[in-house]
């Protein structure tokens, strides 16, 4: 699969299960061209090495700790997604820090990589995004797809 769509995050931590929500609605609302994978990465770490290895791109969809209130939506692609994690963006960007490391020791960094993320209002215990976060959902979505198409793939809405 040329292009990787990975959402990250914890389901048990409301808002930070974001990434996991948003891959969900993907697959439920687009189809997507048949290079596109749609990937549920939970809070694998270096597990992701081989499903992120080579790709022509990856696009990672996160709650993020940035600048703005909750429910921003923030966009990077490629050197300031690296930069970027220099710092804690969230519970398991360790891992995913990690990965992008190795592989580039590894020489299989995928050639473009994008960051979708959404700033949390709520990090505690519970299955439900917060208002702010859930409401911020459809426009990160709309970012993927929108990558989607700047990369050449044509995902098509499902009639409702």
């Amino acid at each position: 699969m040329a292009v990787l769509v990975l959402g990250i995050g914890n389901l048990l931590l409301s808002d930070e299960g974001l990434g996991v929500h948003a891959v969900r609605a993907l697959e439920r609302d687009w189809v997507l061209p048949a290079d596109v994978e749609v990937v549920d990465g939970g809070t694998a770490g270096m597990e992701l090495l081989d499903l992120m290895a080579g790709r022509e791109h990856v696009v990672v969809i996160d709650a993020v700790k940035a600048e703005g209130p909750p429910g921003c939506v923030l966009v990077l692609r490629d050197e300031a997604v690296g930069a970027y994690f220099r710092g804690p963006i969230s519970p398991h960007q360790l891992g995913l820090s990690d990965v992008l490391a190795a592989l580039a020791l590894c020489e299989q960094t995928p050639r473009g990589l994008t960051l979708v993320g959404v700033v949390p209002a709520s990090l505690e215990t519970g299955l439900a995004l917060s208002e702010p976060v859930r409401e911020a959902l459809p426009r990160a979505l709309a970012e993927v797809v929108a990558e989607l198409r700047r990369l050449g793939r044509e995902p098509v809405h499902r009639a409702a």
